[in-house]
């Protein structure tokens, strides 16, 4: 019974969306990854965080199963010629040991790379790995997800759209006490937000002074649609620092 409660509100990444987004610019977000993932009986398509040269962050559900992840970095495309974008396969991947595929609790991941990449002025690393989020600052939902719920294409270019964060006690007024602590909901000025194929995306946050964090991870959006006027789901990734730092030796 409680499974069906909670897949009646909340929906799983594993589809190709930023919503009422705009098209990111070739280097605004030099860290974000774009990972297609094999598993032993399916393919789907997740975004990521590069955390370290020889690292990204992604979603738990996006490494659960996983048997093969092949990544491109350096560019806010995912077809066309660009010099910049560099692709890499790997088989290695950390998934947090108290992950949950029903509730989604610790829904948190690693990717890592068997070698690492080289930076450029449209790829590096994120600043921070891991922020509190306390208070409202500038951030931004990205992904190349669907940008529609009647189109389930995932979207050649970046899409970003500036979003705000709600309390725990406001998330819980669409989902109920399945919303932990360890998640944050945003929304945007109206339906905008992510969908299917933004999942382990970041929840990018402006610290100033050109610094960048990852307040979140994409986790879940309501099952009404991409285009509800429902918050979507991260996994703060505050309370994963230590954890992080433990798989990666950061």
């Amino acid at each position: 019974m409680e499974t069906e409660t909670i897949y009646s509100s909340l929906t799983l990444f594993r589809d190709p969306r930023i919503i009422g987004g705009i098209s990111a610019y070739a280097g605004q977000y030099p860290y974000a990854a774009a990972i297609n993932v094999q598993t032993g009986t399916s393919k789907f398509f997740c975004g990521g965080t590069l955390i370290d040269s020889q690292w990204v962050l992604t979603a738990g559900q996006c490494v659960d199963g996983a048997i093969l992840f092949t990544i491109q970095l350096g560019s806010h495309k995912l077809e066309g010629d660009d010099p910049y974008r560099v692709t890499v396969a790997t088989s290695h991947s950390v998934l947090h040991p108290d992950y949950n595929p029903l509730t989604l609790e610790n829904d948190i991941g690693l990717i890592e790379l068997r070698i690492p990449v080289e930076y450029s002025h449209t790829l590096n690393k994120i600043t921070y790995f891991a922020f509190n989020i306390t208070e409202p600052r500038d951030m931004w939902a990205i992904g190349w997800g669907q940008i529609s719920d009647d189109s389930p294409e995932l979207y050649n270019e970046l899409q970003t759209v500036d979003v705000a964060p709600l309390t725990t006690e406001e998330c819980r007024i669409y989902y109920g006490n399945q919303i932990s602590d360890n998640t944050v909901c945003v929304e945007g000025n109206y339906n905008e937000g992510t969908c299917y194929g933004d999942t382990g995306s970041p929840l990018v946050v402006d610290l100033g002074r050109g610094y960048k964090s990852v307040g979140g991870v994409a986790s879940f959006v309501s099952g009404n649609g991409c285009e509800s006027t429902e918050p979507s789901g991260y996994l703060r990734t505050a309370p994963y620092e230590s954890w992080i730092k433990n798989v990666t030796g950061l």
